[in-house]
C-alpha cells in the first residue's frame, strides 16, 4: 500500500479529498480508510485489472472502492490533484514553457458516452485522449472525446483548459511561448486563435512542410503518450461513463507529474 499511496502523494491528496460524510444518528459500518481506497484505485489504474479482480490485500470490497471512486470523480478530486501537482512542479521551476506540443491517441471502447467510430481502426468504437505537454513532456492539459472527433476541434478547448500554474518567480502562467503540432492542426483559424493568445504556432503545413522536421520537438508528446500507456487502464476503455474515463486519464497525468516531483 505504501508503494501505491506513498506519504508525499497522500499528503497532497489530503488537500483535495472531501471530508468523510457523518451520520448524525450514529451507527453504521466503519468507513474504510481513504488511503486504502486511494491505493486500490491506483492499483486498478496502473494494472488495468477489473474492479471485481481487486486482491483481498486491500481489505475493502470492490464495490466499496468503486463507490468511493465514483464519489471522488463527481467531486473532481482527480483533476484537483493533478492541478496541485502541476503547481508544485511549477513552484520548483520544473516546467519549461518555451515550447509545448499537442497530440492525441485513440483507444478502443466497449460502449458508453463520448465514443464513436475510429477512422483509423476500421470504424470500430473508440475514444480519443488529447493532451498538451511542456517542453520536457509533462502534461499541462488533458481531455477526452469520441474517436471520430477531428484533432483540430479539440485544440482550442484544450489550450483554454491549461490552468494558471505557479512559477518559481513571478505570476502564475498558462500560456506557452510556442505550440508544435502536426498537419492535423493546420487551419488558419487555429493559427489566428493561438496568435490572439500570444502563442506562436509551429504547425506543419499540408503539402508544404515535411512532418519529419516537426519530429525534432513533437517526439516529446509522443513519449508522454507512452507514459500514459503505463496506466494499463487506458489501453482499452471499459468505462461507460465519460467522467469515469476522464478520471483515469487525470490519474495517469497526475502520476506522471508525481514521478517527476519525486525524481
Amino acid at each position: 500500500m505504501c508503494r501505491l499511496a506513498p506519504d508525499e502523494l497522500w499528503e497532497l491528496f489530503l488537500r483535495v479529498v472531501p471530508p468523510a460524510p457523518t451520520r448524525p444518528q450514529g451507527g453504521g459500518r466503519r468507513r474504510v480508510d481513504d488511503r486504502v481506497i486511494l491505493a486500490a484505485i491506483v492499483y486498478v489504474a496502473t494494472t488495468g485489472c477489473a474492479w471485481r479482480q481487486l486482491p483481498p490485500v486491500f481489505g475493502a470490497s470492490w464495490q466499496t472502492v468503486h463507490r468511493r471512486f465514483t464519489e471522488w470523480s463527481a467531486a473532481r478530486v482527480w483533476a484537483k490533484l493533478y492541478r496541485i501537482l502541476l503547481d508544485e512542479l511549477g513552484a520548483r521551476g520544473e516546467l519549461d514553457w518555451s515550447r509545448c506540443a499537442v497530440d492525441s491517441v485513440s483507444v478502443r471502447a466497449m460502449k458508453g458516452e463520448l465514443t464513436g467510430p475510429n477512422p483509423v481502426d476500421r470504424g470500430k468504437k473508440g475514444s480519443k485522449i488529447h493532451l498538451i505537454t511542456e517542453r520536457t513532456g509533462l502534461p499541462l492539459a488533458v481531455a477526452i472525446s469520441a474517436a471520430n472527433v477531428h484533432d483540430s476541434l479539440a485544440l482550442e478547448p484544450l489550450v483554454r483548459s491549461i490552468p494558471p500554474v505557479r512559477s518559481r518567480r513571478g505570476p502564475r502562467r498558462r500560456r506557452p511561448a510556442k505550440l508544435h503540432g502536426d498537419k492535423g492542426y493546420d487551419y488558419s483559424h487555429l493559427r489566428t486563435f493561438l496568435h490572439s493568445r500570444g502563442i506562436i504556432p509551429r504547425i506543419a503545413r499540408r503539402g508544404i512542410e515535411s512532418s519529419q522536421r516537426l519530429g525534432r520537438h513533437r517526439w516529446v508528446v509522443e513519449r508522454t503518450v507512452s507514459w500514459l500507456a503505463g496506466c494499463r487502464r487506458l489501453h482499452r476503455r471499459y468505462e461507460r461513463r465519460a467522467d469515469h474515463f476522464a478520471s483515469f486519464v487525470a490519474i495517469a497525468a497526475a502520476l506522471i507529474c508525481y514521478r517527476r516531483l519525486t525524481k
